[in-house]
């Protein structure tokens, strides 16, 4: 464990409540999606929304902010082609164009930290704008 606050390591911190979110996302299939935003004051990363089992990518994709980052925690099921259910969960940088500079840095110099706490990931998706997190990319990064 690390410790949070001023004496943690550059980039944020992560709250205990962003882990447990994503666990039950993980292990419990609570939720479909989870987005985190990085709270500036806190400096760590916090849930700011969660979609229930029955909500869809398009749900999902409806809640990213069109002009700001975050990061992103999709769990997508899906069918092989031997007729297998499956489910892999991926993470979605959200970085558009047209976000702010500090944004953008902020973000990108957190996420790997960020990820280290999220195990289980199976795919790591870059988005600038949603054509680079389109369905078809994920089901094509999934089977």
């Amino acid at each position: 464990m690390f410790s949070r606050g001023t004496n943690a390591p550059s980039g944020m911190g992560v709250a205990d409540h962003s882990k447990s979110t994503y666990l039950e996302l993980q292990r419990k299939k609570v939720f479909r999606y989870v987005i985190f935003k990085i709270d500036e004051k806190k400096k760590e990363v916090v849930v700011e929304k969660t979609g229930g089992p029955s909500e869809n990518y398009d749900d999902f994709t409806a809640s990213l902010p069109e002009n700001d980052c975050r990061y992103a925690v999709y769990d997508f099921d899906f069918v092989t082609s031997e007729n297998c259910q499956k489910s892999k969960i991926f993470f979605i940088a959200w970085s558009p164009s047209v976000s702010r500079i500090r944004a953008k840095m902020l973000y990108a110099t957190s996420k790997e930290r960020f990820i280290r706490e999220l195990e289980g990931i199976h795919y790591e998706i870059q988005a600038t704008d949603p054509t680079e997190m389109d369905l078809e990319v994920i089901r094509e990064r999934a089977s």
